[in-house]
């Protein structure tokens, strides 16, 4: 259930509707109590205090009429900035770019505010009588009217300010790189201590003998992405029936309706009540998050670079920038401790088997596609290399360091016929042995064997 909720909030964090509408319902609730404080001020004859408005009913009109007509203009432009931004950085960063700008808080606070501001006047105004039997002017709510405009103004130049600054290409590489340490932080909390121990990397899981002979597997019911795994949720299930379950996908992956979805052992407690519990466990959407994924903003990351080194926007700087973020990430990802795939009840019996994303793997999604596409680029290509050699500064295993090399390697090979002049050619090999150096050295604190 909470990952269920927490996958509903990410919905709503990327939504323009959701935090519009608190602050709206919060504006209307707001007019109703000023409406009925005036009523009150009135009715005990109190006096007002210094600098609160006390014209009369035509005044207290006109004010909240262009107020409220100034508000929904300004909402107007508003919406069609942000619309602009959007088509912006989805042709330059990329369509998949356009979740981090949507839910982005600022700008759903603004259009929240501007539209609160108006439904708060249009309330308030409905208020006002000037009839000569009857007159109410809410001299406190009106002020309060006033005052909202005076703060529409303010965020109204914040919103100008952060606009420009949000589609600025280093800051949204940033805000990308910031997530993915986020992410690492999250995936991979441990750190390697003198005592270093990898069980993902430890060898196959210790399953029955007859499992890859008897297990049965259970297909999927819908196709998408995997969002999320309610990882609770499948391992009571797996408790309350004595199973072993071996997921054959994990967050990121798409599955398609038929495919099997995990494989049970053993298969006699195999029903369709309990294919629906299972598939009720796997999140599936049609896009990619970032809850439970620790590779999505390596590929956001990586789509940035690619679309700078297309032959359209041919952008190296950005391209760098990116590499620059993803070496960074995966030096802190090299001192952390990869989480088993195996999982436990709490008597001690094996109850689920998945997949982890290694180092190995976030580092082949992270610079695979940069390698293939920026080959014939000189700059990116020693960039590459010198980042490599800084993350294997902070490598603690041999397997590190193997797919460290590896990566060299091939960058190094592609160089001879990718690049034509020679001196960049000499420079690609003198960074390679650098790498070489480096990573036969074994220079970083605590290394550990494989």
């Amino acid at each position: 259930m909470r990952t269920r909720l927490t996958n509903l909030w990410q919905r709503l964090r990327a939504s323009f509707w959701f935090l519009p509408s608190v602050l709206t319902c919060a504006a209307f609730l707001l007019a109703l109590a000023m409406v009925a404080l005036d009523e009150t001020v009135k009715r005990e004859g109190w006096a007002l205090p210094p600098g609160i408005y006390k014209g009369g009913p035509e005044g207290a009109r006109a004010v909240l009429s262009t107020v409220a007509g100034s508000m929904i203009s300004v909402t107007g432009i508003t919406f069609s900035i942000t619309i602009v931004a959007l088509t912006l950085a989805s042709s330059q960063f990329g369509p998949r770019l356009l979740r981090n700008f949507m839910r982005d808080t600022g700008n759903q606070i603004v259009l929240g505010i501007f539209l609160a501001t108006f439904v708060y006047c249009l309330m308030v105004l409905r208020r006002v009588h000037g009839a000569h039997d009857q007159i109410f002017v809410p001299h406190l709510s009106v002020t309060v009217g006033v005052v909202l405009a005076l703060g529409s103004l303010g965020v109204l130049i914040y919103f100008i300010h952060h606009v420009a600054q949000s589609i600025q290409a280093e800051n949204v590489i940033a805000a990308v790189g910031r997530d993915l340490d986020d992410a690492i932080e999250q995936f991979y909390p441990e750190t390697v201590g003198t005592s270093y121990k990898d069980d993902s990397a430890s060898g196959s899981p210790k399953l029955p003998q007859n499992f890859e002979r008897e297990a049965v597997p259970l297909r999927a019911n819908h196709t998408g992405y995997i969002q999320a795994i309610e990882g609770h949720g499948l391992m009571k299930l797996a408790k309350a029936h004595k199973l072993i379950v071996r997921l054959n996908y994990k967050p990121g992956d798409y599955v398609i309706a038929g495919s099997p979805l995990v494989h049970l052992w053993p298969s006699s407690r195999a029903d369709e009540k309990l294919t629906d519990d299972i598939n009720d466990v796997f999140i599936v959407g049609n896009q990619r998050t970032g809850e439970q994924d620790a590779e999505f903003a390596a590929h956001q990351l990586v789509e940035i670079a690619l679309r700078a080194l297309s032959p359209g926007i041919n952008d190296t700087f950005t391209a760098i920038n990116c590499i620059d973020r993803l070496g960074a990430s995966l030096a802190k990802l090299a001192e952390r401790v990869t989480p088993s795939g195996l999982r436990y009840d709490e008597e001690n019996q094996l109850r689920l088997v998945t997949d982890v994303d290694t180092f190995k793997g976030i580092l082949n999604a992270a610079f695979d596609q940069i390698r293939q596409n920026g080959r014939t680029n000189a700059a990116v290509t020693i960039r590459l290399l010198e980042i490599i050699r800084e993350i294997a500064l902070h490598v603690h295993r041999q397997t590190h360091r193997a797919a460290l090399l590896r990566q060299a390697e091939m960058i190094e090979r592609s160089s001879h016929d990718a690049l034509p002049e020679e001196e960049d050619r000499k420079d690609v090999q003198a960074r390679y042995r650098e790498v070489m150096r480096t990573l036969q050295s074994g220079t970083a604190a605590g290394s550990q064997p494989p």
